[in-house]
């Protein structure tokens, strides 16, 4: 019988899984959503930052938070690089770029799961760390600390993104560069380069991801495929390049998940992503806030 206790407890639990689906899809909703780079490499990303964050736990018993801070500059330039090669091997070759561009993330995605079993094999991998296998008991629920450290940490990094992207100079430009390339071409900046240093931003978001990632259950190589549905379709439902949509939406997601999950069972949970997608865009076509 689905109880009062028992829905309040999935809302609760819902809003710590939907904060947690906005940190693992803000990246995307820079890289795809403002710069209309079809990233389907995202959460291969993201599982190669919990891995990067598995050794440096590993074998110096650093925090996985401050592990997923420190390969912030090293994912920032593999963004770099990954958005140049893109760019000179698709973009700039003609219009049907981002079509012809999903081989190329796909190949990038391949690589990387292949390279992450290469080197740990296919087994879970997961980190240590005070907060994590302990939980704060209130008004009868039990909540890991787990949760609470990827609600608070994600939380704060969707709030920090929308600010920076509103309120500082490359923040808008990273915006005008999805709406009007040529006329910020004749304010003297480079779109190109605006391009390339927000898919660096948008990756570098990702290792701090990819440490919530691990931090709020065990992963493995190929756990990529069960969030390239998810994260796409935050980002879609969202509104394309919207920081709070993305929010809103993974907040709708991860509390619908949950009561799903609570009531009917594991085996609804993956579907009720694409169901809200599709009643979404039936109403709104641009999303809960896009334009």
């Amino acid at each position: 019988m689905f109880s009062f206790e028992l829905l309040r407890d999935a809302i609760v639990l819902g809003l710590l899984l939907g904060c947690f689906y906005a940190a693992v899809s803000v990246g995307l909703s820079i890289s795809f959503g403002l710069l209309d780079v079809p990233q389907v490499a995202h959460p291969a990303f993201l599982v190669l930052a919990s891995y990067g964050v598995f050794v440096i736990n590993d074998r110096f018993d650093i925090d996985p938070l401050l592990a997923g801070v420190l390969l912030t500059p090293l994912f920032f330039v593999l963004g770099l690089v990954t958005y140049r090669l893109y760019y000179e091997t698709f973009e700039r070759r003609g219009s049907d770029a981002a079509v012809r561009g999903i081989a190329f993330f796909f190949g990038v995605a391949f690589i990387i799961e292949v390279l992450i079993i290469l080197q740990f094999g296919v087994d879970q991998r997961s980190v240590t760390a005070p907060y994590i296998g302990k939980a704060w008991r209130f008004a009868g629920m039990r909540i890991p600390y787990r949760q609470l450290v990827a609600f608070g940490v994600a939380l704060a990094l969707t709030v920090l993104l929308a600010t920076y992207l509103s309120r500082t100079f490359l923040g808008r430009a990273i915006r005008a560069v999805a709406q009007d390339e040529e006329g910020l071409r004749l304010m003297g900046a480079n779109p190109v380069h605006i391009k390339q240093l927000a898919f660096g931003l948008a990756t570098a978001v990702v290792a701090v991801a990819g440490a919530l990632m691990i931090i709020v259950a065990p992963v493995e190589p190929t756990l990529d495929r069960v969030y390239i549905g998810r994260t796409f379709c935050v980002v879609v439902m969202a509104g394309l390049g919207s920081i709070t949509g993305t929010l809103i939406a993974a907040l709708i997601l991860g509390v619908a998940e949950s009561i799903v999950l609570t009531m009917f069972g594991a085996s609804w949970a993956p579907a009720i992503s694409f169901a809200l997608l599709l009643g979404v865009l039936a109403v709104r076509p641009q999303g809960l806030l896009g334009r």
